[in-house]
């Protein structure tokens, strides 16, 4: 199996230090930038698979990092929040990071969630080109439309928009979610899918709601325009 090669931006270089010798063990190739403007050059090269990045960094800080990036680039992003700051988390998934880990946190644990992210991202397509309720989706080139006009998402979006839509008509649970897009459980406090789903939702609204929550369920994406809210 080919390296991975990780973009770690962060101006702890101490941690830095840390981290590239733990991820080098675990097989990865990892550079590392210490300021958010470096980093955000560096990350725009598309030479990386997956960008580990902070929130709090001299000259631009993370979040501008990744609102920038995310102009031009589906680059997978995990990011590294303070312990305690939810504001930060939320901030972070609302501007498209795929998932985020609050400091200080074990080494396995970040391995583990890069792990799970490059996974889902090198799955081979699941089937052919879905179109359910004016949304077309294609796997192989990770495209998706919306009453035949282009719809931005990130990798993850992408991902659960095709679990959605392969169960049309059927809710998902957010626990199903957590599990494929994370490979862990959901816990009451994590929100992450939900804010995902949150944004898939706004971008396919077209006059229509195509994507419900089914309370204490899960999640519904609608087979067609007459199927009824719930």
């Amino acid at each position: 199996m080919a390296t991975m090669r990780l973009l770690v931006v962060d101006d702890d270089t101490e941690l830095c230090s840390l981290l590239g010798e733990f991820l080098t063990r675990e097989g990865f190739t990892v550079d590392f930038e210490h300021d958010g403007l470096k980093g955000l050059e560096r990350a725009q090269r598309g030479e990386h698979a997956l960008l580990v990045l902070d929130v709090m960094m001299p000259g631009i800080d993370g979040f501008e990092v990744l609102k920038r990036l995310r102009r031009q680039s589906r680059m997978p992003v995990l990011m590294l929040t303070a312990r305690g700051e939810d504001v930060d988390r939320i901030v972070g998934l609302e501007l498209g990071a795929d998932d985020y880990l609050a400091k200080p946190f074990n080494p396995r644990e970040l391995t583990a969630r890069i792990r799970a992210i490059l996974r889902r991202i090198e799955a081979k397509p699941a089937g052919g080109r879905l179109e359910v309720n004016g949304v077309t989706l294609d796997p192989g080139t990770r495209q998706v439309t919306c009453d035949g006009a282009p719809v931005e998402t990130t990798t993850l979006e992408f991902d659960i928009l095709e679990v959605l839509m392969r169960q049309a008509g059927r809710v998902v649970s957010r626990d199903m979610l957590m599990e494929s897009m994370y490979n862990r459980k959901a816990t009451p406090f994590d929100r992450s899918i939900d804010m995902h789903v949150s944004h898939l939702r706004r971008k396919l609204e077209g006059g229509r709601e195509r994507i419900k929550t089914i309370r204490g369920a899960g999640y519904q994406f609608s087979s067609g325009p007459d199927e009824g809210g719930q």
